[in-house]
């Protein structure tokens, strides 16, 4: 951060989904801090790390302070003692990495919003009526209070201007990045799952909830297999979710359970294996705040079928093929368009490498150290 007068300021970014790189919350800040603490000189920070990753945090240079919070989210720690801690350090900017700010933290902030999810699938944690209102008042009072908040994707910006009626030049969107790690691999069958993948497949990898429509890739699943007799499987990452029992009944009414391969939780160093493995990559989801793994999965050179609600056009753009989500029939024929129509598969495969380059999690470190300087200023 360049400027005329050499003032120094102390920025907090609350980093206790740190160690989750497995989420899309946890690989922003992993790639937050890695660029923030690359590009800026002259400003200090304090780091808010959860216990499990303060010890193996490893400071990069002497105006780098970690503090260790015993206070998770989402719970009442982090509502009642977190903001002691911030006070504690007199910030002139503190950086909320995801909604839940403390409502009794009053000094300047900035606070990243990555979607609305739980306002429109509430989900088996939210059905409490008083953790919905939590919710909602945390949410509104983080949005509120901030100097400025900062929106993954139009489409997320535009539900915070709609649900909480915040003014939209007080959003600023910076879209995410898509790692390094992501690309072709030499051998593009070389999975390391040891499973029972014997044919070539279809992927998804992520979370098993509702908002994911999981129950909707599968019976389109069906529809591939018995009305365009298509001789695939599909690989499911992600580790399955005891409250949503109703995936697991869908493939065993549809008695596709051999066909369907349990992949569990995919380490993040394993997931370009799958990537490059699959022949294409479905995205079936009602509601994403951004869509990385599409990102990712174009990245790997794989096709992607995706669906057309929230921010997923606007992210994956023309390179991918889209479908309603609620219409598991329409979403089994553009699997199929793409399966067997080669000239298609190419073109998807390079308008994929095409799209990744807007993308950048060096560009969104650099977008986000600007608002800390226009805020500071």
């Amino acid at each position: 951060m360049s400027r005329k007068k050499s003032k120094k300021y102390k920025i907090g970014i609350d980093a206790r989904m740190y160690g989750y790189a497995q989420t899309g919350i946890g690989n922003y800040i992993r790639h937050l801090l890695k660029y923030i603490f690359e590009l800026d000189k002259e400003n200090s920070y304090v780091i808010f790390l959860s216990p499990e990753e303060y010890d193996s945090f490893r400071l990069p240079n002497e105006r780098i302070k970690k503090v260790k919070v015993s206070a998770k989210w989402y719970g009442y720690k982090e509502q009642l003692l977190f903001p002691f801690q911030l006070y504690k350090e007199n910030l002139d900017l503190m950086h909320f990495t995801h909604f839940n700010s403390p409502v009794l933290y009053f000094k300047k902030s900035i606070v990243t919003i990555h979607d609305i999810t739980p306002l429109h699938f509430p989900g088996h944690k939210m059905k409490s009526i008083i953790r919905r209102i939590g919710f909602k008042i945390v949410f509104f009072s983080s949005v509120k209070k901030a100097a400025r908040v900062i929106a993954v994707s139009k489409n997320t910006k535009s539900d915070i201007v709609k649900h909480f009626k915040i003014k939209e030049n007080k959003i600023k969107v910076v879209y995410e990045g898509v790692d390094e790690q992501f690309g072709i691999v030499g051998n593009r069958h070389a999975c390391s799952l040891q499973c029972q993948i014997t044919k070539p497949f279809i992927f998804y990898t992520g979370v098993w909830r509702n908002h994911k429509n999981l129950v909707g890739l599968i019976r389109a699943f069906g529809v591939l297999k018995n009305k365009y007799k298509l001789n695939y499987q599909l690989v499911l990452g992600g580790k399955e979710d005891p409250y949503y029992p109703e995936v697991r009944k869908t493939w065993k009414e549809l008695n596709l359970e051999k066909d369907i391969i349990r992949a569990g939780f995919i380490d993040q160093k394993d997931l370009p294996l799958f990537y490059n493995a699959a022949e294409i990559f479905v995205i079936p989801s009602f509601y994403e705040g951004f869509g990385l793994i599409g990102l990712e999965a174009m990245a790997c050179g794989t096709p992607v079928v995706s669906s057309n609600k929230t921010s997923l056009p606007e992210v994956l753009g023309d390179a991918a093929i889209y479908f309603n989500p609620n219409n598991p029939e329409e979403m089994a024929e553009k699997m199929k368009l793409v399966l067997t129509d080669e000239k298609l598969y190419n073109e998807l495969r390079e308008k994929g490498f095409q799209q990744i380059k807007k993308y950048s999690w060096e560009k969104m470190g650099k977008e986000t150290m600007e608002i800390y300087r226009k805020i500071l200023q």
